[in-house]
């Protein structure tokens, strides 16, 4: 090790005894960092940049004006070369910054390469691991090049880090005041008033337990099981996405409800030929033109969301949670009909087996996969590849089913993404 580092290092002992410990245990050699020079330097990693390489200094200045002045806590994601931290702690009214390390072993390489004791001896500093706590915290800055460089250990909260930045991104085409919304709304009004509210269901299976059944490819593997259960007398509710309800019946399984928010859902979706006596939830940025031909009982409702600010006031009905997928509303009604257990099937948020979904061409429903640039754990372990709008979704249910630990949640296989807060139906797995 480094003369810096032995600097560097007796501070951390001293302030945080079990993560130098943890830090001893890096491999920094494993590290391929090299010096990049513009008119200053830095260190880039797999062609990353840590900083830049002309003026650390003024780019952490940029970064540090993101974040509010008058909060006295603040978190950085992240440790680059320790200019942000520096630069955050001139202020005089921040009374603690908490670092969360991103990469443990490229810190353990950076404390052998510069001087961090500027910060990392300022009382009012935290250093911990990001993957020790279950959830981002807030207000923070998330250093570019470290949620592209994060560790498998801090994976979980560099996806959460990322579904946070993106968030005003992905809500773009749900601008209130676009005129397709707005028309679609108003096209979807007749309907809406016409059928009955989803608050109607809330309540109604109490201590149950209900499958929730999404379109991942892992729901290929239990259609067999899945109509062998949907035939017995005494069986737990069926609730389906949309984009489940062809391939459900293409196996001989009707759904007992289904659930339906993208306006983008057809008639290839949700082909109506055979949908007497199944209930279709719906929120009104569905096509009317599929709603108005659906044969079983409709129920209307609403999402928190901005665009229906002006319908929830006028024309009041329930609420479901929405998050991205139309799994995030299948399982909230789970849940308002009074679940006591949740089975998820197909709820991979993954490209498993190499497949996007379960009796879905490559691509019928979103990018192939070959296009997937992401991954996420298994319940395997292993990292099976993803999309970066799956892991969003991902992270969305994950913080829905710690909000709710009065309901027990299960997940029917391995091979999709590990959902934090499910165990395994042993039913259903192996």
């Amino acid at each position: 090790m480094s003369e810096c580092f032995d600097d560097n290092a007796q501070v951390i002992q001293r302030r945080w005894p079990t993560l130098f410990a943890r830090l001893l245990s890096e491999d920094s050699a494993a590290i391929q960092a090299e010096l990049t020079e513009g008119l200053g330097s830095t260190l880039s990693v797999a062609g990353i940049q840590l900083t830049s390489r002309h003026d650390r200094v003024h780019e952490a200045r940029v970064q540090a004006a993101s974040l509010p002045l008058d909060k006295p806590q603040l978190h950085v994601y992240g440790t680059g070369l320790g200019d942000l931290p520096t630069v955050l702690l001139e202020r005089a009214g921040l009374e603690r910054l908490y670092v969360h390390i991103l990469n443990g072993a490229l810190f353990a390489l950076v404390l052998q390469l510069l001087d961090q004791r500027p910060w990392l001896d300022d009382p009012r500093v935290e250093l911990l691991y990001a993957g020790d706590l279950p959830d981002i915290c807030t207000p923070f800055f998330a250093l570019p090049a470290e949620m592209l460089l994060a560790d498998d250990f801090n994976a979980k909260i560099r996806d959460r880090l990322v579904s946070e930045v993106h968030m005003s991104f992905n809500n773009r085409e749900f601008d209130p005041q676009s005129p397709f919304i707005q028309q679609r709304l108003q096209d979807c009004l007749d309907v809406l008033l016409a059928d009955d509210d989803v608050a109607q269901l809330f309540g109604t299976c109490t201590g149950r337990e209900i499958y929730v059944i999404g379109t991942g490819p892992t729901l290929e593997g239990h259609f067999e099981q899945l109509a062998a259960i949907r035939a017995q007398a005494v069986r737990p509710l069926f609730i389906c996405v949309d984009t489940a309800y062809r391939p459900l019946r293409e196996h001989g399984i009707a759904p007992d409800l289904v659930v339906s928010i993208d306006q983008r859902i057809s008639f290839r979706h949700l082909p109506c030929e055979e949908s007497d006596g199944i209930p279709l939830v719906y929120l009104p940025m569905s096509d009317p033109v599929v709603l108005k031909a659906w044969k079983g009982k409709r129920y209307g409702g609403y999402s928190a969301s901005p665009v229906y600010a002006a319908l929830r006031q006028q024309y009041p009905r329930g609420q479901l949670h929405v998050g991205g997928s139309v799994i995030h509303p299948a399982v909230d009604l789970a849940v308002k009909m009074g679940a006591a257990r949740i089975t998820l099937f197909g709820a991979d948020f993954a490209f498993a087996m190499n497949k996007t979904h379960a009796s879905w061409n490559d691509g019928d429903l979103g990018p192939a996969v070959n296009q997937a640039r992401h991954w996420v754990r298994d319940g395997h372990g292993e990292r099976v590849r993803t999309q970066l709008n799956f892991r969003g979704y991902l992270c969305v249910l994950e913080r829905y089913i710690a909000a709710h630990p009065q309901v027990h949640f299960f997940n029917s296989s391995r091979a999709g993404a590990m959902i934090a807060g499910t165990q395994f139906n042993q039913e259903f797995v192996q």
